[in-house]
């Protein structure tokens, strides 16, 4: 853009899910339902796999960290979110805005390598069983989880610093329910090739290693199990995993891995809707409903709170 006199932008407004006046109240409803479902199903699987002494094992201790992503993930964008339902006004500081887009970026980035952690882990679990708890062991499952988290942290903080070191000028209406990349990045008064690159690199690398570590695990799967017919039933234990990747990864390649020219804006919307809200939903139902330990900890857990209740 050529220079000028230019007001530097120190908040944005945000449109929001939707311009129309006579589903502001609906879609608060629905939304509000939508991340109590979320808050819920999550801590209680958190709660599960932290007090139920038959869940201490890598695999739970995997999911809960995913229960922790997709809850601080759902955290991030669903407040504000209903709040702008409510109110006329859907302003958004500068900082307020980098902070939105650091957090989520840290748990959307986390939550893809969990994904890739969890597969790796059956992996291990049903080809290797008898090495199952030397190789995956309490002290590499810390290790593991310490990484993802430093590697989202560390990508978060590069990735925002590109996009909120960019210019911008006068125009401040983010077409958008939260502060993303590629909504963020049209209002720039500056050139974008820098950031846009960061993001696309980071992108498309994080989803080909992740997804490059779960297809690896899941064929080998498959081909342990067509060689010994006894570990069938082994491979139970995936299907809610299974279940879980095959809804997440599709939507990041939707959204960053196309040039900015080719979004669409209505399409993304709800896109986004879907990762950062309808997902973390569905996740605790996916594992609990699939899975006969969860429900088998959750009756115990419920149990044993109505034989305390009695005795106070």
């Amino acid at each position: 853009m050529a220079n000028g006199n230019f007001t530097r932008v120190t908040e944005f407004i945000l449109i929001g899910v939707s311009e129309r006046l006579d589903l502001q109240i609906p879609l608060f409803f629905v939304f509000l339902v939508i991340y109590g479902l979320t808050v819920t199903g999550n801590l209680s699987i958190i709660t599960l796999t932290s007090v139920d002494s038959r869940l201490q094992t890598p695999m739970y201790f995997f999911l809960r960290h995913l229960a922790i992503i997709n809850l601080g993930n759902s955290t991030v964008i669903a407040p504000k979110m209903l709040i702008n339902f409510l109110v006329k006004k859907h302003t958004t500081s500068f900082y307020e805005c980098a902070i939105q887009l650091g957090g989520f970026l840290v748990f959307i980035v986390a939550e893809i390598f969990v994904l890739a952690v969890m597969a790796y882990d059956r992996y291990v679990a049903i080809c290797n069983p008898l090495l199952y708890m030397a190789v995956v062991s309490r002290r590499i499952c810390l290790l593991l989880v310490s990484l993802t988290y430093l590697y989202s942290f560390s990508t978060s903080i590069v990735t925002s610093f590109s996009v909120f070191s960019m210019a911008y000028c006068s125009f401040n209406v983010i077409n958008h329910f939260y502060c993303d990349i590629v909504p963020l990045l049209a209002l720039s008064c500056s050139n974008t090739s820098f950031p846009e690159t960061v993001v696309f690199i980071s992108a498309s690398t994080n989803l080909m290693f992740s997804i490059t570590v779960v297809v690896a695990s899941y064929f080998n799967i498959i081909v342990s199990i067509l060689r010994i017919q006894g570990r069938k039933r082994a491979f139970s234990t995936c299907t809610s995993h299974v279940t879980a990747v095959s809804v997440f990864y599709g939507t990041p390649f939707f959204m960053y891995l196309q040039p900015q020219t080719n979004h669409s804006m209505g399409a993304d919307k709800m896109a986004s809707v879907f990762y950062t809200l309808v997902i973390p939903m569905l996740n605790p139902m996916i594992y609990s409903l699939r899975n006969k330990d969860v429900k088998a900890a959750l009756k115990r857990f419920l149990t044993n709170s109505c034989c305390s209740f009695k005795l106070m």
